[in-house]
C-alpha cells in the first residue's frame, strides 16, 4: 500500500518516462559502428560516461565551386538503447557557431541520453564549429577604445572595417567564405544522412539550429522523419524586430508585479531604463577598472555600452536578468558598484575585434528581407535597446552582397513534416510571437509553450523531455503547456 501511495504521488510524465526507459533497456541489442566511426567513451562535464562512436565525413566547402576543397565534418553518435531504432536524431546547435559535441557534454547531456530511447542521437559539429572548425579565427586591427565616444554608427563603421580585414585574411588562408551559408550547412546534414545509410533522419535544433532545421525542411523535407524546434528562428528572422524586444521588458514587468518584494524594488523597469539611458546619453560615466594585477584603466561607460550589455543579458530570466535589473536600479540611484562588477566580467575590453568565419558568414548569408529591414530601421529609432540586439546584424548587411542567399531563401516555407515547437514565454532572444510566425506554414505542427522559460529551455523541466519523446514516437504530443515557477531574480 505504501508503494502504491508513493507511485500515485509521482507525476504521470515521470512515470511514463521511467517506463519508456525500462522498456528500451530490456530490448537493447548490439550496435555496430558505421563507416569511418571509432568506438569511444564519451564523458560529460558532470563526470558521467557512456559508450559512443566518434565519426566524420567529407563535404565540399562550396558545392557551387567544382574545384572546392573538402571539409571534414565531425560528430559523436550515441547509439539507441534498443535494436529497432527509428530514424537517427541529429542535434543542431545554436549560435551560429555552437558545437553540438560540446553541448552534449554540458547540461543537456541527460536529454541526449533520454532521446536514445527512440533512436541514435548524433551531436553534430557543423562546418566551422568545434572539431569541424578548419579556418582560424581572424583578429583584426580594429579596437573599440574604452575611453572613446561611441554610437551605433561609429561602432558599425569599426566592424565593417574589421569584416573587410577578415575577409582578406580568410581568402589568404585558402578558405571560401561563400561556402559558409545555411544552405551549404543544411546540405551537410543530408550528406550525413547518406553517410549513415539512413533513409530518413530527424532533426533537433535550438535557436540558430532551428533556423538550420527550417532550411533543411525546405531543401530536403522528404528525407526528414520528424523535426523538433526549440526557441525557433525563422528563415527571415536572423535580425529580431525591436518592437518585440520592448514587449519583452513589458513581460518581465508583469512577472515582477506578481511578486510584492520584486514590485517594491522594480516598480517600473521600462521607465527606469529610459531614465538611465537618457542620463548616459547626456553624461557618460567615467569609471576606473582595476585589473587583477592592480592596474587601472579608464572606461567611458555610455548609452551604447548599456544597450549592448542589455542585449547580452536578456536571453534567460534564470541567468543574467537579475544582474541587468539591479544594474539599471543602481545606476538610476547614482551607484556604480554593480556597474564595476558587470564590467569586470569582461563584456568590453580594449582587445582587437575577432571574427570567426562560420558565425560571421552564416548571419550575413541569411541576411534580412527589404521589408523587414525597413521595419527594423523604423522601430530601432525609438526602441529601448536601439538596433543592437543582434549586432553586428543588420549593420553588416550588404557588405558582402555576393554572399547573401537572396529573397527565395527567406520566403516562408510550407511542409507536412511532423514538427514540434518548444517556446518560452520569457525568451529574450527569439520572441514567442515571431516563433509562431516562423512555423506558420507547417501543417503538422505541435506546440508546447513553457511558461516563464527563457531561450535555453530544453532543461527547464522534465516534461520537456517527455513531450519530445512522445512526439518522436507518436508524431504529436498531448502536452501543450508546461508551467514553471515565477522567476524571483534573486530577491
Amino acid at each position: 500500500m505504501l508503494l502504491i501511495k508513493k507511485l500515485i504521488a509521482v507525476p504521470f510524465y515521470l512515470l511514463k518516462l521511467c517506463c519508456l526507459l525500462l522498456l528500451t533497456l530490456l530490448v537493447a541489442g548490439p550496435v555496430l559502428a558505421a563507416d569511418n566511426e571509432t568506438a569511444m567513451t564519451f564523458t560529460a562535464d558532470n563526470g558521467k560516461s557512456t559508450d559512443a562512436y566518434a565519426g566524420s565525413y567529407q563535404v565540399p566547402e562550396n558545392r557551387n565551386n567544382p574545384d572546392s576543397r573538402q571539409l571534414t565534418i565531425h560528430y559523436v553518435r550515441f547509439p539507441a538503447l534498443h535494436n529497432k531504432p527509428a530514424a537517427p536524431i541529429v542535434y543542431l546547435a545554436g549560435g551560429p557557431g555552437g558545437s553540438g559535441i560540446t553541448t552534449a557534454k554540458g547540461r543537456r547531456f541527460e536529454l541526449f541520453m533520454a532521446l536514445r530511447q527512440h533512436a541514435d542521437v548524433i551531436a553534430l559539429d557543423q562546418r566551422g564549429t568545434g572539431l569541424s572548425e578548419q579556418v582560424a579565427p581572424c583578429q583584426s586591427s580594429q579596437i573599440m577604445d574604452s575611453a572613446a565616444s561611441w554610437n551605433e554608427q561609429t561602432l558599425t563603421a569599426l566592424h565593417q572595417q574589421a569584416l573587410a580585414e577578415c575577409s582578406a585574411f580568410w581568402q589568404a588562408a585558402g578558405a571560401d567564405i561563400h561556402g559558409y551559408t545555411t544552405v551549404q550547412n543544411a546540405l551537410d546534414i543530408n550528406d550525413l544522412r547518406t553517410h549513415l545509410k539512413a533513409e530518413k533522419i530527424s532533426l533537433w535544433g535550438i535557436s540558430y539550429g532551428s533556423h538550420l532545421a527550417l532550411a533543411s525542411i525546405k531543401l530536403f523535407g522528404s528525407q526528414l522523419d520528424k523535426v523538433v524546434l526549440a526557441s525557433a528562428e525563422g528563415l527571415d528572422q536572423t535580425v529580431k524586430l525591436p518592437q518585440h524586444t520592448d514587449a519583452y521588458f513589458a513581460s518581465l514587468q508583469r512577472v515582477i508585479d506578481q511578486q510584492p518584494p520584486l514590485k517594491a524594488r522594480y516598480p517600473d523597469i521600462v521607465t527606469t531604463m529610459k531614465s538611465v539611458l537618457q542620463k548616459l546619453e547626456q553624461a557618460p560615466l567615467l569609471v576606473k577598472l582595476t585589473a587583477d594585477d592592480g592596474q587601472q584603466t579608464d572606461f567611458l561607460f555610455q548609452k551604447l555600452h548599456l544597450q549592448l550589455l542589455s542585449s547580452m543579458l536578456i536571453a534567460d530570466p534564470s541567468r543574467s536578468v537579475a544582474l541587468l535589473l539591479e544594474l539599471y536600479r543602481s545606476l538610476d540611484h547614482g551607484e556604480t558598484e554593480m556597474l564595476q562588477f558587470a564590467l569586470k566580467r569582461g563584456f568590453f575590453s580594449n582587445q582587437p575585434i575577432t571574427m570567426r568565419i562560420m558565425p560571421t558568414a552564416m548571419d550575413l548569408a541569411s541576411g534580412i528581407s527589404d521589408g523587414r529591414l525597413q521595419l527594423f530601421t523604423q522601430q530601432s529609432a525609438s526602441s529601448l535597446l536601439g538596433g543592437v540586439l543582434n549586432f553586428p546584424m543588420p549593420h553588416l548587411h550588404g557588405q558582402m552582397p555576393q554572399l547573401d542567399l537572396g529573397p527565395s531563401f527567406r520566403q516562408p516555407l510550407s511542409s507536412d513534416v511532423p514538427t514540434l515547437l518548444l517556446s518560452g514565454t520569457l525568451d529574450g532572444r527569439t520572441y514567442l510571437a515571431e516563433q509562431v510566425e516562423a512555423v506558420a506554414g507547417l501543417t503538422r505542427l505541435s506546440q508546447v509553450v513553457v511558461e516563464n522559460a527563457g531561450h535555453n529551455l530544453l532543461m527547464a523541466s522534465p516534461e520537456v523531455a517527455t513531450a519530445i519523446l512522445q512526439f518522436l514516437t507518436e508524431s504529436q504530443t498531448d502536452i501543450s503547456h508546461i508551467a514553471l515557477p515565477l522567476p524571483n531574480f534573486g530577491i
